[in-house]
């Protein structure tokens, strides 16, 4: 289905559903980079929605790794094991409907947690995620609005992460149009990430 090992699937390869938001291919690649990931990792996907980060993630850590899927849409939990199964890789990835700061207390110590959203719930997932985290894990938080980006960085200092990063990222695309080509502007995305501190034995 997709036979190279750098991350950016293309958008349209994807199952979708317009009631579920999808991470765009170009921020999917940027916050792979971002978590540093490596075969053999352990990955928790927070707000999975279609599975494409999931996807992207289960393509890095494989062979041997595990990503941790979770939403509390139970159609988004469906959708991504859909887009798993398309791209061959059901057994790369542990499905979890349910909120966040609730499934973080009961899956393994993880190399890197991705946050695709969280609202009003956010500080609290990324607390949950702090205490999950190995030390020297990575946590990738992607956000569209301008309060959730100040959160994650907030909580980020609070938690004293290392190597504390705000990206803010504007892409646009282009489109054939009768008279030429023209670029289609995307909404601007904030990445927040860090590095959890301490030493891994």
């Amino acid at each position: 289905m997709w036979e190279y090992h750098t991350p950016g699937i293309p958008d349209e390869l994807f199952e979708r559903s317009e009631k579920l938001p999808m991470t765009k291919e170009e921020i999917r690649a940027l916050t792979i980079s971002k978590a540093r990931l490596k075969p053999g990792d352990k990955v928790v996907d927070v707000g999975c929605g279609t599975g494409s980060v999931t996807v992207e993630a289960c393509k890095q850590i494989s062979p041997g790794g595990k990503v941790y899927a979770i939403d509390k849409d139970r159609k988004a939990i469906a959708l991504t094991q859909r887009n798993l199964s398309k791209f061959g890789l059901r057994d790369a990835a542990h499905l979890i409907h349910a909120e966040a700061s609730r499934a973080l207390q009961k899956i393994p110590a993880a190399d890197a947690i991705l946050i695709g959203s969280g609202g009003q719930n956010l500080a609290k997932i990324i607390e949950g995620s702090a205490k999950n985290l190995k030390p020297e894990g990575h946590i990738v938080i992607n956000c569209i609005l301008l309060e959730t980006s100040s959160t994650a960085l907030n909580e980020l200092n609070r938690l004293r992460f290392n190597d504390v990063e705000v990206v803010q990222v504007t892409i646009a695309k282009s489109r054939k149009v009768p008279s030429g080509t023209m670029m289609i502007a995307r909404n601007p995305i904030t990445i927040v990430s860090g590095v959890k501190p301490g030493k891994r034995k």
